[in-house]
């Protein structure tokens, strides 16, 4: 169960941050509706660097955002599957999903909309259930 649970947990961060990547890269889904504000965007340096503007510094963070949760997954799921006792025997790896899940979920509750924050929401479920059954 616990196996399952990480899996579950880890393939649901996968597929979001799979899917924020491709809406990054390939799609207008983050422009927005506002015009000039890409324009703004797109003539603004921040005030760390003048080699970059502030549209460039937006998919950037975005597309990071999102190799970090693939790289979560693909770490997660292949050490769960392979190794499971890595994560059963060390309380690192089996707390350390929550902790992470639960980072993101704060951010999801202040920063982000619905579909982020409920595949967050029952990742982090399942990451703190699975934690707490290998712990206990």
């Amino acid at each position: 169960m616990e196996k399952a649970l990480f899996i579950v947990g880890a393939s649901i961060f996968g597929i979001l941050g799979l899917i924020h990547l491709v809406y990054t890269c390939f799609s207008d889904k983050f422009d927005p509706r506002n015009l000039e504000v890409k324009e703004a965007m797109l003539n603004t340096p921040p005030r760390i660097t003048k080699q970059t503007n502030m549209w460039q510094a937006w998919v950037g963070f975005n597309a990071s955002h999102s190799l970090g949760a693939l790289l979560f997954a693909a770490f997660y799921i292949p050490l769960c599957i392979s190794h499971f006792d890595i994560i059963s025997d060390t309380i690192w790896f089996s707390v350390l999903p929550s902790v992470v899940s639960i980072s993101y979920l704060l951010l999801a509750v202040k920063y982000w909309f619905k579909v982020p924050f409920t595949g967050i929401l029952i990742a982090s479920a399942c990451f703190v259930t699975a934690a707490w059954l290998v712990n206990t």
